[in-house]
Parts: structure tokens; C-alpha cells; sequence
């Protein structure tokens, strides 16, 4: 879909398809505060007016200065990126293709225009293991896994370059958006026990999980400031997997007895987690006004969009 130029400033989205994309581009549109350019591999997934949508390989170089200098965004939110911990394990070179070398060339193009630019990062650049957690922005990052690497060799790239930048650090981001296959904790929750299945819940693992909608809004903050640095953008609430099963169960009215605690040690998977991050946002709070929902008024969102997507 596209709109006539304005002397709005344009933003450009990279993963524009994805579940964060999606609600940037739906918030942006909504606002109306800036030129909205939405960009993704393969053709255009999102539904509605009020952008444009250009196809970009973010792993093809000349693909990214080309389309970077025809549109001259003033401001990018880099949020494409491999983020299945275990594939990122198992096909290493084609994360670094997606995370780093994607990174390296869309940094490199916007040194040309100037750009603000915004890196969508993770709590996964962190070990959990070292007693930190909840963490801040000054922490030090340690990851435990290929995936956490590559998003930290991202950060870096971007923190030496010499744009205007800032780093929206997140965690464990759930919501629901148009054609995507990937599900989230609290619809498996949901959907195994309206199936009557037990289902193996870890609760040695801690995050600070996030509503798609509010890690779009910390970003859009970030860009309206033209804030720089580094930010942590998640929920507020401190929860384990566990926590957030039996929070769901309950809003849903659903048996919490199918529901068994366990440990990480009892599954077996190609890439390690890291046993305890989540997120301290007092610096976004007070810098960006960002305020994120609760998990439990997250899950009731999520409630009506279920809705509203069978209706």
C-alpha cells in the first residue's frame, strides 16, 4: 500500500511483516506523526492503509544502500532479525547473515543519510547465571547462546558507528498478528488445556515478558524523543514461565492442576537459556514516559484479538 509524500519525517521499519512490525506500522498509521515505510522480505503482509510497503533483503548490500538512499529515511527501527534460539544454534552463518552482517549493512547506508537509528535488541545478550537480574542498562553483557551473540555483536556494531543511536533492549515478546505461524506462552497454555493436555512448565527460568503492542510503543517513544542510547523496553512484571502459565490459566478459567512444575535441566535443547534476566525500566519510565501493560492485562488484550481474528 502507498501514500502520497508528505513533509512528515519518514520512518523506515525493517521486519515490517513480523509481529512487532505489524504493530509499529499499526500505531504509526494511527498517530500520524510520521511517514510510514515499511519494509520486508517477499511481498507485503500487512493489511490497511496509510504506508508503503518496499521489498528489502536486508542480506543483500547493495539491495540495502539502494532502497536506504532512494527513500532517505530520517529515522530506522531495525526490528528484522533471526530470533529462534534454536535454529540461530544449529544454522549459525545464516544468524550471522540475518543479525550481524544485516546489521553491518543497514548501519553502514544510514551513515550516508543520517539517520536515527533504532536497534531492536534482547535479554538474551546476558547469561542469567550471575545473579544480576533483574537487569539494567549498565549491566554487562555475557550470552550464553549463538543467538544472544550475534544480537550483541549488533549492539556493538551500532554503538560504534557514527549515527545517532539507541538500543531497545527486550524480553520474551508475545502478542498475536496477521500470518504468523509462531505462538506464544499464553495461547499454548491456552490451547492445551482447553485440550485437557498436561503440559511441563519450568520455573527456575525469570523474564519480564512483553506485550508486542508496548515494545512498539517504547519504540515509537524513542524515535518522537530522538532519544539515543540504550533503553530497556519490557514489561514490568517479574515472572517464570510457570507464573505466567498459571496467570493465564486463571484469566481463562481454565484447570491449573494440568499444569506441572519443572526445571530446565529436564529439557533437552540445542541452544542453552539463560536462567534469570527481566528487565529494570525506571531509565524509559522517567526518560521516555514508557509504561507497559501487566502481564495479566496483557493476556486480556490478547483475549480480544483472539476474537476479533475468528469473528
Amino acid at each position: 500500500m502507498s501514500t502520497r509524500p508528505t513533509n512528515k519525517p519518514r520512518l523506515l521499519i525493517t521486519g515490517a511483516n513480523g509481529l512487532l512490525g505489524q504493530k509499529l506500522v499499526d500505531q504509526l498509521v494511527s498517530e500520524g506523526q510520521f511517514d510510514v515505510l515499511a519494509t520486508g522480505r517477499g511481498s507485503c503482509r500487512l493489511s490497511g492503509s496509510g504506508f508503503q510497503y518496499h521489498s528489502l533483503d536486508i542480506e543483500n548490500q547493495e539491495q540495502v544502500e539502494e532502497v536506504l538512499l532512494a527513500l532517505r529515511p530520517e529515522v530506522i527501527i531495525h526490528g528484522a532479525a533471526m530470533t529462534h534460539v534454536d535454529e540461530c544454534e544449529l544454522n549459525q552463518d545464516a544468524c550471522h547473515r540475518a543479525n550481524v552482517l544485516a546489521t553491518q549493512y543497514l548501519v553502514e547506508a544510514s551513515e550516508k543519510i543520517n539517520a536515527h537509528f533504532i536497534f531492536v535488541s534482547t535479554d538474551f545478550i546476558f547469561s542469567g547465571e550471575d545473579g544480576k537480574n533483574p537487569y539494567d542498562e549498565e549491566a554487562t553483557p555475557d550470552p550464553v547462546n549463538y543467538y544472544g551473540q550475534t544480537k550483541l555483536e549488533g549492539e556493538l556494531i551500532v554503538k560504534n558507528s557514527k549515527l545517532r543511536w539507541a538500543i531497545a533492549r527486550t524480553v520474551l515478546v508475545y502478542g498475536i498478528a496477521n500470518d504468523l505461524s509462531r505462538s506464544n506462552i499464553i495461547l499454548w497454555v491456552k490451547s492445551s488445556l482447553e485440550a485437557g493436555k498436561e503440559i511441563q512448565v519450568v520455573d527456575d527460568q525469570v523474564r519480564t515478558p512483553t506485550l508486542a503492542e508496548d515494545l512498539a510503543a517504547g519504540c515509537i517513544l524513542i524515535s518522537k524523543k530522538k532519544a539515543e542510547g540504550v533503553f530497556n523496553i519490557s514489561g514490568a512484571d517479574l515472572l517464570t514461565p510457570y507464573q505466567m502459565a498459571i496467570e493465564t490459566a486463571e484469566y481463562f478459567g481454565l484447570n491449573k492442576t494440568l499444569i506441572k512444575q519443572t526445571d530446565s535441566a529436564k529439557f533437552k535443547q540445542p541452544a542453552k537459556r539463560p536462567m534469570k534476566t527481566g528487565f529494570i525500566i525506571e531509565k524509559a519510565r522517567k526518560q521516555l514516559g514508557f509504561e507497559p501493560k501487566s502481564f495479566r492485562t496483557g493476556i486480556g488484550i490478547l483475549a480480544k484479538q483472539i476474537i476479533l481474528a475468528r469473528s
